[in-house]
């Protein structure tokens, strides 16, 4: 990066931009998954969930339908709380759950896609009129407010394997604050994506029709757009390879020429042919590393699940007094 750095421009994000330039300040250039998501990102991952290759949506919308009678129906939520509801398809079948179980209860989606949120809370408000739809507009990998008054029990959601986009510090920091929203009666549901064969996750994130590819490169111009950087989007391309030491998928965006890319207020950065900015992790657990995930968040597995092929799992949890 040079020393120089350009005035800073009224129309961009500088929280986008400090964290575009926090990132890409590290040996490892790296930009938060929190940019994979404008409202054309977050079509481009449902894109995703249907996929031949990717696995991870239809097995946890199985395993919904099997354990969500049986463990909602013995909670009995109020309310349920869900981190990165996206579209909230899959979500419809705890709600479908709950309004079985209460004659009237709160969804309250987070998301950070406002536009994309707003279309999933009409059409959630329309399909459930006994529900009160609250969104909330908010980065969950930050400290963000509930509204007030959410009637208890709460149910605290977060699926599709999204744990896996945190190193494990991360994670235990992302769960501490899940467990100091929990009251004793409230519980967490999370989906977890298994360690397996390596061959099985890469297609999972390198699918034959480009769909990950285009997702992946369009974190760029939302880059752009929040952070008013100059990328060329098509100079990069896409790269996902499994890390066997780590047990994660790592998700880079591989530089095609040398280039240097200005971002307003942070400066000039420079990329050689063939470097890397890596845009996501996706760790793969087994029963032991949710265990110590969840003992050192103050969480305790009450119930755990999987499929017939332990490709997927769901776990529910209650919180440690």
């Amino acid at each position: 990066m040079t020393d120089v750095a350009l005035p800073p421009s009224p129309a961009v994000d500088a929280t986008a931009v400090r964290a575009v330039a926090d990132g890409l300040s590290r040996p490892q250039k790296e930009l938060p998954p929190r940019f994979f998501y404008d409202e054309h990102g977050s079509r481009l991952f449902e894109e995703i969930t249907r996929l031949p290759e990717y696995y991870l949506t239809r097995t946890e919308r199985t395993l919904l339908a099997e354990w969500m009678p049986v463990w909602v129906g013995a909670l009995r939520p109020r309310t349920l709380v869900e981190l990165g509801a996206g579209s909230a398809e899959k979500t419809r079948i705890v709600l479908d759950a709950i309004t079985a179980a209460a004659d009237a209860s709160v969804y309250v989606p987070v998301d950070v896609s406002a536009e994309f949120l707003d279309e999933t809370a009409g059409r959630i408000g329309g399909d459930y009129p006994s529900i009160q739809v609250v969104p909330v507009v908010a980065d969950f990998t930050d400290a963000f407010a509930l509204p007030d008054g959410l009637p208890a029990p709460a149910l605290h959601a977060f699926l599709g394997s999204t744990i896996g986009n945190f190193a494990p510090d991360d994670a235990v920091a992302l769960l501490r604050r899940v467990r100091e929203r929990m009251s004793g009666a409230d519980r967490f549901l999370m989906g977890v994506d298994l360690r397996k064969d390596p061959a099985v996750i890469e297609a999972a994130y390198n699918d034959a029709a480009g769909v990950t590819a285009e997702f992946n490169r369009n974190m760029l111009r939302v880059v752009n757009a929040q952070a008013g950087a100059d990328f060329d989007v098509d100079a990069w391309e896409h790269r996902a390879s499994y890390n066997a030491a780590d047990h994660w998928i790592e998700m880079h965006l591989v530089c095609l020429r040398d280039q240097e890319v200005a971002v307003p207020g942070a400066g000039t950065f420079s990329f050689a042919a063939g470097e890397t900015i890596r845009t996501e992790i996706s760790a793969k657990h087994d029963r032991a590393s949710v265990d110590a995930l969840f003992v050192a968040s103050g969480l305790r597995v009450d119930e755990w699940t999987t499929d017939d092929d332990a490709l997927y799992a769901l776990v529910l949890a209650s919180p440690v007094a």
